[in-house]
């Protein structure tokens, strides 16, 4: 595993910040960049003690992989690995009924970085990927995420189906989104303990993960497109999850 992570964008550097300030080893902020959104972040940075340096703009554009770093960077500690151990002793903890989110293959990773921040917005406890043949956490999801892979943890598993079935035996419902469904989002119960289980970008979910789930359910579609980009399906369904639990 890597000694250090790089961080950068102002949302995803003030969320570690306040919430794990001790991982931030040094900060680097583009010369000249003096505005309050950036000063707010200094200030944070002064609190706890971690120094900073200016950079010129070049620099920082090669230390983010996409270079668009909003004028600052963070070297940091790794965060926390979650594992399945991790999974369950959340699940044993919760004094609520369990929200989860499974992503059967996404390997984009802006898409990965927007289903967790619409993860976060949407209070889901955890987002489940399988480790291979899927996006992990890297800067750029962390970018795209906005704070959000700093707040949802994130667990990749080693077998999906198992850890599927594993959730179903602690009472938890499975719904995957599938276009073929005959059961509406609007219409399904996404109430209760529950797991929303989103396919890959294009292929949808695997016939395993399809089989596992108790229920099978689509985003109704009026247009011509037949299918929307998995962030914005999961953001849709999510958020449909929301109304009817908080009702």
């Amino acid at each position: 595993m890597s000694k250090t992570e790089t961080l950068y964008g102002l949302h995803a550097v003030t969320t570690v910040l306040k919430s794990a300030p001790e991982r931030v080893l040094s900060l680097m902020v583009l010369q000249g960049r003096q505005d309050q959104r950036v000063q707010k972040v200094l200030q944070l940075a002064a609190q706890n003690g971690i120094s900073v340096e200016q950079i010129a703009r070049k620099k920082l554009d090669t230390l983010a992989a996409d270079g668009n770093h909003q004028g600052i960077v963070a070297r940091c500690r790794p965060g926390q690995a979650h594992d399945e151990n991790f999974l369950y002793q959340l699940l044993d903890n919760l004094d609520e009924a369990p929200f989860l989110l499974v992503l059967d293959g996404v390997t984009d990773p802006h898409n990965l970085g927007a289903c967790l921040r619409s993860a976060d917005a949407a209070g889901v406890h955890a987002v489940i990927a399988p480790k291979d043949n899927a996006a992990g956490l890297n800067p750029t999801v962390r970018k795209v995420a906005s704070g959000a892979a700093e707040s949802v943890p994130f667990i990749p598993v080693t077998n999906l189906a198992r850890t599927l079935t594993q959730l179903q035996e602690r009472g938890l419902w499975l719904r995957g989104a599938a276009g073929e469904a005959s059961t509406s989002v609007y219409q399904a119960d996404l109430t209760g303990p529950m797991v929303l289980v989103m396919g890959a970008e294009g292929a949808g979910l695997r016939r395993l993960t399809r089989e596992i789930c108790d229920q099978l359910i689509k985003i109704p579609m009026a247009g011509s497109v037949s299918s929307l980009n998995v962030s914005v399906a999961t953001g849709i369904c999510l958020f449909e999850a929301v109304r009817q639990r908080t009702s």
